[in-house]
């Protein structure tokens, strides 16, 4: 009996949400996707019971990507399950685990497997985020504590299960596209800004109602507060245009269907890997981070290790920002030369070499997990091409042979993974070097996660219209 046979008494315990027997209706996809969608936020605004209030809030950014909110029922979010399907795709990829992820059997396995982990984990993180002291239990609190932060995860886990099988698209996708959205909102439109002490500009890592601030300000330090609040929301647009931009670009390969040969193409998209490589990037870099606060001044020998590479994986937000209102003054020409000569920018000590050393890491990064996931998903030229031979489609002009059609494939899906890779990662570390409301990644993450959601309810719609084509479809 295998590993994998022996945690079948497991798997049956363990809590499923049934797959609907009859398919939901587009109203009814969009009224549940909705109602985890506001379950989500409603956990977010409850406060765990037993820790200290100064504990909550720490690692905003961090929140951010994970679906997060330190401090209340969803303080590590996502996190234990993304983190437990990268550790299963590592395992299988690299033969550890032998599951055939075609076949039925192995694929519900490992589903369970899965599921399985992120539980265990949840409880894991959630004392990690205890022992390392970003949440503060009160006395005799802890084990609570952790055991609410472990469920709170764990509802997520259920709530992205339910949203999967009776909503639109992946749970976990809309947690992060919503919070994103819900706090780039609070930024730019938060009406109690207003009530805020006007003697002085406020920091804007932490001001809200941007918009707002730009306007009180504006006439008496316009430039200044142009610079705080307002580019920002215009970095913000940008990346959101780029993205935007970039999802419509595609390469068509030209393909043949059925014995009359009718032409067709294959499209292959530029963001042909899509939002996956930077999500396990930025994963990681989290991990990176959680973790070298838990062995801070505990374990002298990773200690200084990972607090000098956690140091590099947070990128130094709102260089850009700083950048020109230390750079833009009346002795910005002496500033720049001194800076070259001490390898500086214009005030900014050590910072544009952290930022430069941020983007390589997280594009390199960004590549190798893009080049995994195209091969762990199915997607790479052998898996495609035998799917177009399954579906009686070739290349016109090639003969009617997968090894043939890789080879077509070879010459555009490895070379666009890549790239595709190489450019997510990119803007994503550059997007986060401007101050980009809910940071660089979390809006990259947030379009791309908005684009598929539309072209979901494009194709439910399609489907509802037209029952024939729903059912070659489904």
């Amino acid at each position: 009996m295998s590993f994998l046979d022996a945690l079948e008494p497991i798997y049956k315990i363990l809590p499923e949400v049934k797959a609907p027997e009859v398919r939901p209706t587009l109203n009814k996809r969009i009224m549940w996707s909705l109602i985890g969608l506001i379950i989500f936020f409603v956990m977010g605004s409850i406060t765990v019971i037993g820790i200290s209030p100064s504990s909550a809030g720490q690692l905003q950014q961090l929140q951010i990507i994970l679906a997060s909110q330190v401090g209340t029922l969803i303080t590590i979010g996502i996190g234990p399950v993304v983190l437990a399907s990268i550790i299963l795709q590592l395992l299988v990829g690299g033969g550890l685990l032998k599951m055939d992820l075609t076949n039925a059997k192995d694929k519900a396995k490992f589903t369970s497997l899965q599921k399985l982990l992120a539980i265990l984990l949840a409880f894991v993180e959630g004392g990690v985020y205890v022992f390392s002291g970003l949440i503060a239990p009160q006395p005799g609190w802890l084990p609570i504590v952790i055991l609410q932060i472990a469920l709170g995860s764990i509802i997520l886990l259920y709530l992205d299960e339910v949203i999967s099988k009776y909503g639109i698209g992946s749970g976990i996708s809309l947690f992060i596209a919503g919070g994103v959205a819900g706090h780039v909102i609070w930024r730019i439109f938060n009406p109690t800004a207003l009530l805020a002490d006007g003697s002085a500009v406020l920091d804007i890592a932490n001001a809200n109602g941007l918009l707002f601030l730009f306007i009180r300000e504006f006439g008496s330090n316009t430039f200044i507060a142009f610079v705080s609040y307002m580019l920002p929301i215009i970095f913000t647009l940008i990346v959101f245009f780029v993205v935007v931009f970039a999802e419509g670009i595609h390469v068509n390969i030209p393909i043949a269907v059925g014995r009359a040969g009718q032409k067709s193409r294959f499209p292959v998209k530029f963001l042909y890997v899509s939002n996956i490589p930077v999500i396990l990037a930025v994963a990681l870099f989290a991990n990176i981070q959680i973790w070298a606060s838990l062995v801070q001044n505990r374990v002298p020998v990773l200690d200084v290790f990972l607090q000098k590479l956690a140091a590099v994986v947070i990128p130094p937000y709102n260089i850009v920002e700083n950048a020109i209102t230390q750079g833009l003054s009346p002795l910005i020409f002496d500033q720049i030369v001194q800076s070259i000569t001490r390898l500086q920018f214009i005030g900014l000590g050590g910072d544009l070499i952290h930022a430069v050393l941020y983007v390589i890491i997280l594009t390199v990064l960004s590549v190798l997990f893009g080049k995994f996931w195209v091969e762990m998903a199915g997607q790479g030229p052998e898996a495609i091409a035998n799917q177009l031979q399954k579906g009686g489609m070739f290349i016109p002009g090639f003969r009617r042979d997968p090894r043939v059609v890789r080879s077509v494939l070879d010459r555009y899906i490895p070379p666009i993974s890549i790239m595709g890779a190489a450019f997510v990662g990119l803007l994503a570390g550059l997007a986060d070097l401007t101050g980009a409301l809910g940071s660089g990644t979390g809006i990259l993450l947030t379009v791309g996660i908005v684009y598929r959601l539309y072209e979901e309810l494009a194709k439910q719609q399609l489907m509802e219209t037209h029952p024939l084509i729903g059912r070659l479809l489904g």
